[in-house]
């Protein structure tokens, strides 16, 4: 190891954020780029507020290695590594980054991302690994259980041993899997595009098409109520995340080319492609023209220039005639509205909160700090504790609105609001779609007394 008083912050020859190029797959190059961006951030420290990784870094390099980077051990290095679960906000805050043009070239969740993804390739996946890496499949064997994954998800025992097998902790509270997918619904209901052409289309996303398909039909409905030729699009994959997040590049392609080659038609021929969670489309925006393989690039980026969020879209047609806002009902007065973190990586603005102002007497109250759920890691036995403590001012944020009613556009977001705080936000969408129909926001009364024991007996 070099000396650490002559680590350059300029990018050494290891640097490579494309595995498509070999060197990003090189060991001896990974640890140059590690030993760099570490002096880099310890120099900095702008990030100490995010993830564990960079309190655990520079306490690492303080106490215990007496300011040299160059002395940490692989296991404290994995440690720092494991610690990320990729909200993106350090790179949204960083001066240093690709995406600003700076000399430096620094892009900590993607060294993050190559780090985990030759460790994924030199060791092959784990248990948790294969468990938690494709929603597809866990879906599909959860429903063909005929529900009892639901059952069981809420039973000591079954989570116990889960933990112990798996990793997800007992715990955590997990999306029901729906009896029916959003892709049977819109099929059912004429909305499946076989023909492109339609002014847009949906990515619904793995989460809406398997645990909560009524967000997907929110969508659909206020899109349809400003006049927005809104199709959907058979045999959609996961955007490939949850594998991307635990270094499965091979698994990623395989869901990303699926969706290109289903997308790519409707793209030329002149759709918007709508993707409902912001993480997938930060996937499809801006991670899918980096790593998918070289053939794809090109359409990765074509089928990128066209994504955009529902209520970005929406947002895009308020001067028109067509924009509706003939609201039949309202919340009373303020909404708490999340910024989830992987919308504000898309650097778009937050336009399902601005949607919401255009309700009678509406006014938001935006909360920017992440929850902590972060995809899987809010569900491992190791994240489980540290994404409560790490969402804990999100949590407040969203309390010292006092309201009801709240907002996130991220679905997971909403699960980690429900456990850790008590009210589960409801997507943008469909607090639109309630509103146009006339649905009361206020929660029904609870009695004013339990009833006894005895006057509780059949």
């Amino acid at each position: 190891m070099g000396d650490p008083k002559n680590i350059s912050y300029q990018p050494t020859d290891g640097l490579s954020y494309d595995p498509s190029e070999d060197k990003y797959w090189d060991e001896e190059a990974l640890g140059k780029e590690v030993e760099r961006t570490f002096e880099v951030c310890h120099g900095c420290r702008m990030c100490f507020k995010y993830c564990d990784s960079f309190p655990d870094l520079f306490k690492l390099i303080d106490d215990k290695h007496d300011g040299d980077v160059t002395k940490l051990s692989r296991e404290e290095t994995d440690g720092v590594m494991d610690s990320c679960f990729q909200c993106k906000l350090c790179e949204v805050q960083c001066p240093y980054t690709p995406r600003d043009d700076h000399e430096f070239q620094l892009d900590f969740p993607k060294l993050v991302h190559r780090y985990q993804a030759i460790r994924y390739k030199k060791n092959g996946p784990t248990l948790q690994d294969r468990a938690m890496r494709d929603p597809d499949a866990a879906a599909g064997l959860a429903r063909a259980s005929l529900g009892m994954a639901n059952v069981m998800n809420r039973v000591g025992l079954h989570r116990w041993f889960m933990e112990k097998v798996i990793g997800i902790h007992r715990d955590k509270l997990l999306p029901d899997f729906a009896g029916q997918t959003f892709s049977s619904w819109a099929a059912r209901e004429d909305k499946i595009k076989d023909t492109p052409g339609s002014e847009a289309v949906l990515f619904q996303t793995c989460y809406v098409e398997h645990n909560e398909p009524d967000i997907g039909k929110d969508t659909v409905e206020v899109l349809e109520r400003n006049g927005v030729d809104i199709g959907c699009v058979k045999g959609l994959n996961c955007c490939g995340m949850p594998a991307w997040e635990r270094g499965d590049l091979e698994l990623l392609r395989k869901k990303a080319k699926a969706n290109l080659d289903l997308l790519e038609p409707h793209v030329d021929a002149g759709s918007k492609v709508l993707a409902i969670n912001p993480t997938c489309s930060m996937m499809l925006r801006r991670e899918y023209p980096e790593l998918v393989e070289p053939a794809d690039k090109a359409r990765a980026q074509k089928i990128a220039d066209a994504v955009q969020d529902p209520s970005e879209f929406l947002w895009s047609l308020r001067k028109e005639e067509r924009f509706n806002t003939d609201f039949a009902s309202s919340p009373d007065g303020k909404v708490a509205y999340h910024a989830p973190c992987h919308l504000r990586t898309q650097g778009k603005g937050f336009k399902g909160r601005d949607l919401l102002r255009k309700l009678p007497g509406v006014k938001p109250a935006t909360v920017m700090e992440c929850c902590g759920h972060d995809g899987t890691y809010a569900m491992r036995v190791e994240g489980f504790e540290p994404s409560q403590r790490i969402g804990k001012r999100s949590f407040e944020g969203m309390k010292e609105a006092e309201t009801e009613i709240w907002a996130t556009d991220c679905p997971l977001a909403a699960l980690q609001f429900e456990q850790h705080a008590g009210v589960r936000p409801m997507h943008p969408m469909s607090l639109l779609a309630k509103a146009y129909r006339g649905e009361s926001f206020k929660k029904p009364q609870l009695p004013s007394a339990a009833p006894s024991d005895e006057e509780s007996k059949p």
